[in-house]
């Protein structure tokens, strides 16, 4: 406001140097108000992404947190062959990967680490022969190495001021727990689709980064207007009677009043007091023409969508895309949670088949989930009630 007040202002001292001044103050003013205005963008990287997005705004943070924490919560089964093997070391270490964090909270970090950066990477750690742990590595730590055939040969690891080289190539690793020549284990990287990169992943809340920061601006601007009174800004005009300019005295007073006793959320609603000659123009779009709640709640269902979270989910008015909240809750699982999982599971039966040397599949327990339990009793119905199938087929059709 002071600085619009200095340009509107006519200069306090005579002679030709202000003249120049009064023009330039006058150019610059209209090219503020003409110019065409720049959009300010955060960055899309994993740390920007991670503090703009999951540590700063509460929609982004509460999507990612239902995406993970749900899929993380689904239980694993382990099928070697045809045969269930609920006692495999593999399946034990996926419970227990590390002495710090039960299974649960390794795979919420894991999925985690998918939806802000689009890459998640396992180390193992192997003792002798036998797979210890599995630790995860922050993706902002990791880069893809490539040879000069374009192919990747490693993984690059920087912490605490050092880097280390970890192997990328799985077939090395082929029979490396089961008696062979032992090898050191591979590193897991899992992605999501990236159309212009072949070695690393994209991250859906970058496809979602003008509608991030939107929010954000909104919540800033929210809060700005608040610790202003809840009032646009303005520019006091002054309008003298008789052509006279505001001595130094008089400005530096004026500044100095306005500065201590109007400005801050201490002095909100505090009327302004003005003497002859100044008239308080008010300037700037109100909340209702900028449409400011809808164009809030439209950047949260676009943050939301982004991450496969239905709007109606997180409590966003205005979508009514489902019939109600069950229906919501069944689609959030079947086509977001259950594709994940698909895909973390697939990865990892293949890398853990290839180091303990045997075929390996991993697939979620869906009886076990809560969302889908009435998808599953209108089945155990329809089969049950089919009396063409023996009892070993109903039992195969229903999973088991």
């Amino acid at each position: 406001m002071i600085s619009f007040l200095r340009r509107q202002t006519p200069s306090r001292s005579s002679g030709p140097r202000p003249t120049d001044t009064k023009a330039t103050a006058a150019l610059s003013g209209f090219s503020l108000l003409s110019g065409e205005p720049v959009a300010a963008w955060s960055g899309r990287s994993y740390q920007a992404l991670s503090r703009a997005g999951f540590m700063r705004n509460p929609v982004a943070h509460r999507a990612v947190r239902m995406v993970a924490e749900t899929a993380a919560a689904v239980p694993w089964l382990l099928y070697r062959g045809r045969d269930e093997e609920p006692d495999h070391a593999a399946l034990a270490l996926l419970c227990r990967p590390n002495s710090r964090q039960g299974g649960a909270d390794f795979l919420e970090a894991l999925y985690g680490h998918l939806l802000l950066a689009g890459n998640a990477y396992v180390e193992p750690l192997a003792i002798g022969d036998e797979l210890r742990e599995l630790h995860l590595l922050r993706p902002d730590r990791v880069t893809p190495v490539e040879g000069r055939d374009g192919w990747l040969i490693g993984y690059d690891y920087r912490a605490a001021g050092t880097t280390r080289r970890l192997p990328a190539d799985t077939d090395a690793v082929a029979g490396h727990l089961s008696g062979n020549q032992p090898s050191r284990p591979a590193l897991l990287h899992l992605k999501l689709f990236h159309p212009l990169d072949d070695h690393v992943g994209f991250s859906p809340l970058v496809a979602a980064g003008a509608a991030l920061d939107l929010s954000n601006a909104a919540a800033g601007w929210n809060k700005a207007l608040l610790d202003n009174s809840a009032r646009p800004s303005g520019a006091l005009v002054y309008q003298p009677k008789e052509g006279q300019n505001l001595s130094d005295d008089q400005y530096e007073r004026l500044k100095q009043e306005l500065e201590a006793g109007y400005a801050g959320a201490v002095n909100a609603g505090r009327p302004l007091i003005l003497e002859g000659g100044l008239d308080w123009k008010a300037m700037g779009l109100s909340p209702r023409d900028m449409d400011f709640a809808e164009a809030k709640n439209g950047a949260a269902r676009d943050i939301a969508l982004s991450l496969g979270v239905p709007p109606m989910l997180i409590g966003i008015p205005g979508d009514n895309t489902y019939a109600n909240y069950q229906e919501a809750n069944r689609a959030f699982y079947r086509l977001t949670i259950l594709p994940l999982i698909a895909r973390t599971a697939q990865s990892f039966s293949t890398w853990l088949g290839d180091i303990y040397g045997e075929a390996l599949r991993l697939e979620p327990d869906l009886d076990r989930i809560a969302g889908l339990s009435g998808e599953r009793d209108a089945l155990w119905a329809r089969i049950g009630s089919a009396q063409f199938l023996t009892d070993a087929e109903k039992r195969e059709a229903v999973g088991y």
